[in-house]
């Protein structure tokens, strides 16, 4: 009878023992997840919007329509999905808004990439913002027409010219009419809050000289709550502007720029006095002079089809990645 009591002593003994060590171990593990918690809301708040590329190739697409060209000749059969028409997404993640920077061809593709990338359950953003009319980045708004999605009211923003272009012209003005969109006007310069939190993102409009045939063309300086962006896909050449790039790409944190063509030599087949651009081989020159840290914000974006910065294996995209600069790639982010 002892021997029984003394076992079960040792017995409840024992449970003692792995009861205390259960609670112990549950105690750690709700302070670890309890600490888990803390570092991801730290991190949401740190990194509350982010900034996406959605795309880096010129407003035609790679392949390019009727090439015969090396460049393309492969991609008719056997297509690269990561070249997509240049466009920026940009996503709150504190308020779950998700805003998108043109309107491309590739837009059906692109608006999946935004919804899957924001754990958001809409199919559309909270917002559009055109720079220019040319087709690469405006004709994606055929899309949210009736034939297709038939949106409702989605906010485009857009410069005076471009508005007014968009009211008066078929198949836009139906857009406009049957209000699948509402038209928001933008004034260069003037800064303006994308969504309900003004303190999370801002953005300024900035006129660019660029072959205005039907609007206006802008650059965006983009204001995150922690660093800013500037984006101008299409510029005639940087002479012609107004505004000295060093200076604002030293006030930036990140600066994605016209990149249509490396160099003269690859379009052979067109009058280039007619789709001026700066090239590439020029960029790099006038902004030899700045630091290696400044130079590390640049992102080269808006390739034409022939342009060799779409292989990563060319020696031109190696030239300039050793030359400091960057070369902006399909869905990259970047934290605002």
């Amino acid at each position: 009878m002892l021997q029984a009591n003394g076992w079960d002593l040792k017995v409840s003994s024992m449970r003692t023992d792995i009861l205390c060590f259960l609670v112990f171990t549950i105690c750690i593990s709700l302070s670890c997840c309890n600490h888990s918690v803390k570092h991801s809301d730290q991190n949401a708040e740190e990194n509350a919007v982010s900034l996406f590329v959605l795309g880096t190739v010129q407003d035609a697409g790679s392949p390019h329509i009727g090439c015969k060209k090396k460049c393309c000749k492969a991609l008719f059969i056997h297509p690269d999905n990561t070249r997509k028409v240049t466009s920026l997404g940009l996503i709150n993640h504190r308020s779950n808004e998700t805003w998108l920077m043109e309107a491309t061809p590739d837009i059906a593709a692109q608006l999946k990439d935004l919804k899957r990338l924001s754990n958001n359950t809409e199919e559309l953003p909270n917002g559009i913002l055109l720079t220019h009319a040319h087709i690469g980045h405006y004709s994606g708004l055929m899309y949210l027409g009736k034939e297709a999605i038939n949106a409702d009211s989605v906010s485009v923003f857009a410069m005076p010219t471009m508005k007014e272009f968009l009211e008066t012209n078929g198949p836009w003005s139906q857009l406009v009419s049957n209000k699948n969109i509402n038209l928001v006007s933008m004034q260069s310069q003037i800064e303006f809050s994308l969504g309900d939190r003004s303190d999370s993102l801002r953005v300024k409009p900035i006129i660019v000289p660029h072959r205005d045939e039907y609007s206006e063309t802008i650059g965006f300086v983009i204001n995150g709550p922690n660093k800013t962006a500037l984006f101008v896909p299409d510029i005639d050449k940087w002479d012609k502007w107004d505004t000295d790039i060093k200076g604002l790409i030293q006030e930036v944190d990140y600066a994605f720029v016209d990149a249509t063509f490396y160099s003269g030599q690859e379009i052979n087949y067109r009058d280039i006095s007619q789709i001026p651009h700066p090239m590439v081989k020029e960029t790099m020159h006038r902004l030899s002079d700045l630091s290696i840290n400044h130079k590390k914000k640049v992102y080269f974006i808006h390739m034409n089809h022939t342009n060799p910065l779409l292989k990563k294996e060319s020696g031109e995209y190696q030239e300039v990645i050793d030359a400091g600069y960057n070369i902006a790639s399909y869905l990259q982010e970047f934290d605002l």
